[in-house]
């Protein structure tokens, strides 16, 4: 059985950077983070390298990117930014803006080009950021929880 992994390493890895991938060890419960260099280094050294500390940062990082490129089923890959659709997101905490001298604004940012930094600077504009890093945290972890549930995987939300 899984041991619990903690719902904010779950919701920690929707922000990284669209390059790299995140994955949860089923045997200890932890989220391992992949950058595409760690990654790529592993794939390409066939079965016979071993580590060394020019090709990933640790011993430990180095044998589970090596697992996840050979399709070890120790790791299961965890939902990245693209399945959350944080745009979507933006929509409905906009569509919960009830006073329309705010929610014009916000309609008006995430149209078009750029929409998450127009967004973003709107609601800092507006005082409403705090509300927005709110609403987003709270779908990050229900997202989560509903992506764990369908894989079986025990959360500790303890540490959120």
């Amino acid at each position: 059985m899984t041991p619990a992994v903690k719902l904010r390493d779950l919701t920690n890895s929707l922000d990284l950077p669209q390059e790299w991938t995140a994955w949860l060890d089923r045997e200890t419960g932890r989220v391992i983070e992949l950058d595409p260099d760690t990654r790529n280094a592993a794939e390409e050294s066939g079965e016979a390298a071993a580590f060394t500390s020019d090709l990933a940062p640790n011993e430990e990082l180095w044998t589970a990117a090596r697992a996840i490129g050979a399709g070890d089923p120790r790791y299961l890959a965890l939902p990245d930014a693209f399945d959350f659709h944080e745009y979507r997101h933006m929509e409905r905490f906009v569509a919960g803006v009830t006073d329309p001298l705010l929610a014009d604004p916000l309609w008006r940012a995430i149209k078009g080009k750029g929409a998450f930094r127009h967004f973003k600077d709107a609601a800092h504009h507006l005082d409403l950021i705090e509300d927005w890093y709110r609403f987003r945290d709270e779908a990050a972890r229900r997202h989560m929880l509903r992506w764990a549930e369908a894989h079986g995987i025990p959360v500790d939300e303890s540490s959120v």
